[in-house]
């Protein structure tokens, strides 16, 4: 089979393609390569994975290369929290405008999509564990975080539409928090920037009062997920929540990662409104129900939140060795 992966360079995208390589697909990643900071860099892609630097916004690139493959990954999109909050149009844009080009590019070339959604399309709705037909329940349009809630629930309706009206097969994965090593911390997310903070001695940051909870995925997992999602033919049309049912407080997650890592860093709180701004609203707790793609495919995560930490540990501490910088 033949791949392209747009996103490709980034978290789960790099580890994604791989995994297709691996197994003998021939994969292209299409990536702009905006998630990065210049001095970071990305996994390494096998050889045998042709990458393209551009982006999706860019419809004449992207159907050249929708062309030449029968399958689309739909990754790319706006990545982190802070992101969101502080480029709120970039952010719509790329998702909305992005899945509108990949959809009408896989229209043309019959290709099948799997699109990559977000657990943030719930929002705050504690109706839980959230299954797939939940009702969402957004604050104010006013309030810059649920703009990411609203274009993700737009790529999906899309990518539905063009299912329905058009006969183009797409399957549509809502993400909840995925980890592992390989995540940069530089766009907010938690475990990362926990354990870097743990093993530089510096505080651990918890935002709120650290009793917000979440359920985290390894992207071992959630890789593997996805590999059986496009090779069953009955998720065509479905949408599927994809994540981790095991539940933990922030603030427990901040008393693991010191007790996993030795750190004897202490831990620090800061209001919501310190680190994002006013007009900020957090989701208090978010725990999916896995029961469809277990159904559809036998999937089971096999690695815990433990098995996460202790990677991402690992790995800082590799990188800390590897440049001549310091861990506690």
């Amino acid at each position: 089979m033949r791949y392209l992966v747009t996103g490709g360079r980034g978290f789960v995208g790099t580890r994604l393609a791989g995994a297709l390589a691996a197994r003998g697909d021939a994969v292209v990643v299409l990536d702009d390569l905006s998630a990065h900071l210049p001095a970071e860099q990305p996994d390494a892609l096998p050889e045998q994975v042709r990458f393209v630097h551009g982006s999706v916004l860019d419809a004449s690139l992207l159907d050249e290369l929708v062309a030449h493959c029968d399958v689309v990954v739909h990754l790319a999109a706006a990545v982190g929290v802070r992101t969101i909050v502080d480029r709120v149009l970039p952010s719509l844009t790329v998702n909305m405008h992005g899945a509108e080009n990949v959809m009408r590019a896989a229209e043309r070339h019959t290709a099948k999509v799997l699109l990559a959604s977000t657990s943030e399309i719930y929002g705050k709705s504690q109706d839980l564990p959230l299954h797939e037909d939940a009702d969402r329940v957004l604050g104010s349009p006013q309030i810059p975080r649920w703009s990411y809630s609203m274009a993700k629930s737009i790529m999906e309706l899309i990518a539905d539409t063009y299912h329905r009206e058009h006969g183009v097969q797409t399957v549509v994965v809502r993400l909840f928090n995925t980890a592992g090593p390989g995540q940069s911390a530089t766009h907010g997310m938690v475990i990362p920037r926990m354990v870097r903070q743990a093993l530089r001695g510096e505080p651990l940051s918890v935002y709120g009062d650290g009793g917000q909870t979440r359920c985290f995925l390894h992207v071992d997992d959630a890789v593997r997920a996805l590999l059986a999602l496009l090779d069953e033919e009955r998720a065509v049309g479905a949408i599927v929540n994809l994540g981790s049912t095991d539940e933990v407080r922030v603030l427990e997650l901040a008393h693991r990662v010191k007790k996993l890592s030795g750190s004897a860093s202490e831990i620090r709180f800061s209001t919501f409104e310190e680190v994002y701004g006013p007009n900020f609203e957090e989701s208090y707790r978010r725990v999916p129900d896995v029961s469809r793609i277990t159904a559809l495919t036998g999937w089971r995560p096999s690695r815990g939140l433990d098995d996460i930490l202790l990677d991402v540990i690992a790995e800082v501490r590799r990188e800390a060795a590897s440049t001549g910088g310091g861990t506690e």
